[in-house]
């Protein structure tokens, strides 16, 4: 038997867009690759994550609609798994299912019902969806086959606040299926392939069965979907060692792209797919060289999808001089292309020359169009104008803002006259303590770079300048941008340090609050200073109510703000 991967991008919703490219991918299987089954991810017909669309019962009805007309339109001989969304065939529990199901000839032959579903991070499949009660086999081409929908194969796995009472991987084994399919919509984290690979291999021997895992592409609002689907399968028997590389990865498709690949268990192993995956902590950002490649490819992806999924051509930001504005600038180009991303410089009467340099060299290293609009003169409009309000009261940071005001008006009005998307170039550091202005450098549509700590942010740029001098003899980000000390540059000699700790540090302790949930005392007990862990603890909640009404971010750690991380604004903090 001849079985197909395809690796799709799914936009949610769009029942029309998404039927037309499963039937023109399922008759390339069929043709080109002479396939006997062509397996898609969950949720494929309508997309993920749905989340509240389910309530609309017209979008429920579309997506059964559309499974209906693809089993008209589905060529015979070929069998054909597919994710969507269907009503609860049990008595009681939830009204609708995570199902995934296989037509064949015209009909809907097999249907598998998602057990475990997730309610930690970006998920909350158990509002909507009722689990699964039974585990059939789908026989085809003397093959035994069981489907394990994305979580059910990470029962295993040690995720704060799960606890599975089933193990639908097991149910499946205990019925002697000889291959297991995971069509999967698991988001990209740095580092979670390693992951993925070593729960595929751990079943594959436990079963002694190929696994072919079936993951989504493309993203969808904050959630990246890196693809790189695979095959994992057992060496014949009388090759074998008696080790876990007795089952190697076989395949696997592209990242971040749409992809298509066919696999034949009777086929010869060769030699096992080697794929360089670093040593890295799976759930956080890696900073080696492959890991920054990966990511750089995946915040690509995010901002592309974002503006293609909603309507949007063309991107601007502000251009500041510093290391943030510097990256979305670069990402935003290779996403969309120079022709298509224009960078304001704005500066006022604290906006060094070197900055203003520097922004302008980056434009032109980029190839994008740089313009200068200067707010001295709105600055100093308003500054006349609340005069008499703040009389007797010294310059503070209601002038400082003022000017991230002006700044964030004068973009979005050229968002408005343009329709062009505004992205932000806040990173996670400066979100997680506040140090950023509501409805001024805050604004925007989506915040590309507000997952990445500033040292990651200078992480990564120091890889795209490695990459480019290695290529054309000079790095894209001009040297003094990676030197020079950060400052938002709204007083006269303003940094950064004035107001934070040194990034190295800060980091390290926002790590520790923001991903393992420590108190004061504990983060102190891991060696760092009792009082400046509680000053960044009271701070960092302290600022919940801007991060409410921050953009969407673009997902790349196991703890992203946004939906990631839901947090009341009014409360006592527990944690001093």
């Amino acid at each position: 038997m001849r079985i197909t991967i395809a690796q799709i991008n799914s936009t949610i919703g769009d029942f029309t867009g998404n039927r037309e490219k499963i039937l023109r991918l399922i008759r390339k299987a069929q043709g080109e690759h002479r396939s006997d089954l062509v397996l898609f991810p969950e949720l494929a017909i309508c997309g993920y994550p749905p989340m509240d669309l389910l309530d609309q019962d017209r979008f429920v009805e579309m997506n059964i609609r559309t499974v209906h007309i693809l089993q008209r339109e589905i060529p015979e001989g070929i069998a054909v798994g597919l994710g969507f969304v269907n009503r609860n065939p049990y008595s009681r529990g939830k009204s609708l299912v995570n199902a995934y199901g296989i037509v064949l000839n015209g009909q809907l032959v097999f249907q598998q019902i998602k057990t475990l579903l997730p309610t930690y991070d970006v998920f909350d499949e158990a509002r909507n969806f009722e689990s699964a009660r039974q585990w059939p086999v789908f026989a085809w081409k003397g093959e035994r086959i069981g489907v394990a929908i994305c979580e059910d194969v990470w029962r295993e796995t040690d995720i704060p606040g799960t606890s599975y009472l089933r193990d639908p991987v097991q149910e499946l084994l205990d019925q002697g299926i000889s291959l297991l399919c995971v069509p999967s919509a698991s988001p990209y984290i740095a580092g979670k392939l390693k992951v993925r690979r070593a729960l595929a291999e751990r079943i594959s021997i436990r079963g002694n069965i190929p696994l072919v895992y079936i993951n989504a592409v493309g993203a969808n609002d904050s959630i990246l979907f890196d693809g790189r689907s695979f095959i994992v399968a057992p060496m014949p028997e009388g090759l074998r060692s008696g080790a876990a590389k007795d089952y190697p990865l076989r395949l696997m498709a592209k990242a971040f792209e749409e992809d298509l690949l066919t696999w034949e268990p009777s086929d010869p192993p060769g030699a096992a797919l080697q794929i360089e995956t670093p040593e890295a902590d799976p759930f956080q950002v890696g900073l080696t060289r492959p890991e920054l490649d990966i990511l750089e490819a995946a915040l690509v992806m995010g901002i592309r999808e974002y503006m293609h999924k909603c309507g949007f051509t063309k991107a601007h930001l502000g251009l500041s001089g510093g290391i943030d504005s510097a990256l979305v600038a670069y990402l935003a180009v290779q996403a969309v292309g120079k022709d298509q991303v224009v960078c304001f410089s704005m500066p006022s009467r604290f906006s060094s020359p070197g900055s203003k340099d520097d922004a302008a060299e980056l434009a032109a290293r980029l190839g994008c169009r740089y313009v200068s609009l200067p707010i001295e003169p709105v600055f100093t409009s308003f500054l006349a104008t609340l005069d008499e309000v703040f009389e007797g009261r010294p310059f503070d940071v209601a002038e400082e803002n003022l000017q991230a005001r002006i700044r964030g008006s004068l973009l979005m009005a050229f968002s408005n006259k343009f329709d062009s998307m505004l992205l932000t170039t806040g990173n996670k550091s400066e979100l997680a303590m506040g140090y950023c202005t509501l409805y001024g450098d805050m604004n925007g549509a989506l915040g590309p770079i507000g997952d990445l700590f500033k040292t990651e942010v200078f992480a990564l740029c120091r890889r795209i300048n490695e990459k480019a001098q290695a290529a054309q003899g000079r790095g894209i980000i001009p040297e003094e941008i990676l030197r020079k000390p950060p400052s938002a540059e709204l007083r006269f000699n303003q940094k950064d340090a004035d107001s934070l700790p040194p990034y190295e540090q800060l980091d390290e302790i926002l790590k520790l609050y923001l991903f393992e949930n420590l108190s004061k005392d504990a983060i102190s007990a891991r060696g760092f200073d009792a009082e400046l862990s509680g000053w960044i603890i009271k701070t960092a909640a302290r600022a919940e109510f801007k991060r409410r009404q921050a953009p969407p971010v673009l997902k790349v750690s196991k703890r992203a703000f946004g939906m990631g991380r839901r947090m009341p604004i009014a409360r006592t903090l527990h944690e001093l």
